[in-house]
């Protein structure tokens, strides 16, 4: 019962947390797919008001559906012209969403205005609360997620306490075209919504699991390659919109070959967590590590590259300072790295360009005799 229990609180603290940086890449891509499906479907729902028509249904229900159904392809194009500009309004899958659900509201409240029952027994207009709850999972947030299962069940919840207060008798709701209107179907649908907002966390949350193997190093629970490279261009947008510069240093464990074959793969890999033990413990906020191949390490650091050559070098020697301990019964090794850096904008505007950079001042540094930072070629 208490696995069960803490299993449930970490889901439950993982949906509602801020996803990592390739969880928003995913999700802004997500939102964009939203966005134009929206769109196609608001174009289609244009249609929906002809086909009611034709069927002989009357012309109030028409001019509701056709006027909900403009008002809803106007804003389909304008989310899909701010969702075009990835990530750059942080608030838009939480409006998005919001909007999806009480589109669904709009209209069934204006069907309630013409006829009670088709209020709450319209299955059609309904299902819009499971599409737009199903939607969120493109997103790859589960804070949108549950907003969106929340919003439903709350806005639906008060249309059916306000459609069961304005009925002044029970006959008003039943209806021959929409059948009888009971307490127990209402509850039954705000049970659906309610597994349906579930079920549709749940698959966000086995992404989120995914995709954090995929840009986690297993060795040293550090972020990876995968990681930077959707990390590095918000890195980038922020420095530039605040006329600052951002540091890359690419860190190198010296004599790391000669420790994999005295201390063996084991060995080799405890000496790596132990030098990322001391990196960690001695990160600063505004600074991320990530291990990009085997003993390489990128610290990224938003400073300029003079200051960030003071703060890696500082660094360096406090690791130098503590030795590595294979085993109790071992000797301590001394341990070094070498390090290169490279500053945005100055030495290229891209990931790959820095990185370049970074390897050519630490390939300096390793034929300088290693256990140094460079920062700049002679």
């Amino acid at each position: 019962m208490l696995a069960t229990d803490s299993g449930l609180k970490a889901i439950v603290s993982s949906l509602l947390s801020r996803p990592d940086e390739i969880m928003l890449e995913i999700g802004a891509s997500g939102e964009l797919a939203v966005a134009r499906l929206r769109a196609v479907i608001a174009g289609v729902l244009l249609l929906l008001p002809l086909a009611n028509m034709l069927a002989g249904g009357s012309i109030d229900e028409n001019l509701i559906g056709l006027a909900g159904a403009v008002i809803i392809n106007i804003l389909a194009q304008v989310w899909l012209a701010l969702s075009r500009r990835r990530r750059h309004y942080r608030w838009l899958p939480f409006v998005t969403t919001v909007f999806d659900v009480s589109v669904a509201t709009l209209v069934l409240v204006l069907l309630a205005s013409h006829h009670l029952p088709a209020a709450l027994n319209s299955l059609i207009v309904w299902c819009g609360y499971l599409l737009a709850i199903l939607l969120t999972a493109l997103r790859s947030d589960g804070r949108v997620t549950l907003l969106a299962g929340a919003t439903a069940m709350v806005q639906y919840g008060l249309l059916i306490l306000a459609v069961f207060a304005v009925a002044k008798s029970p006959e008003e709701l039943i209806s021959i075209d929409y059948g009888t209107v009971t307490a127990a179907s209402q509850w039954q649908r705000l049970i659906l919504l309610a597994v349906a907002t579930v079920i549709t966390a749940m698959v966000v949350y086995r992404m989120q699991q995914l995709v954090q193997m995929s840009g986690t190093d297993g060795l040293t629970g550090l972020p990876n390659r995968t990681w930077l490279i959707h990390r590095m261009p918000r890195l980038f947008e922020a420095a530039d919109s605040e006329n600052s510069s951002l540091t890359v240093a690419l860190i190198n464990l010296d004599g790391f070959r000669q420790l994999n074959d005295e201390l063996g793969h084991g060995g080799a890999d405890r000496a790596l967590q132990h030098l990322v033990a001391l990196l960690n413990g001695l990160a600063d906020s505004g600074e991320w590590l990530a291990r990009v191949r085997g003993d390489e390490f990128v610290l990224v650091l938003r400073k300029p590259i003079g200051t960030a050559w003071e703060r890696v070098d500082a660094v360096r020697r406090i690791v130098a300072d503590h030795s590595f301990e294979p085993d109790r019964s071992s000797v301590a090794i001394r341990m070094s790295f070498s390090a290169g850096l490279a500053c945005y904008p100055h030495d290229g505007r891209s990931l790959s360009a820095l990185l370049r950079r970074a390897d050519r001042r630490l390939q300096m540094a390793k034929r300088g005799g290693r256990n140094r930072v460079v920062l700049r070629e002679e």
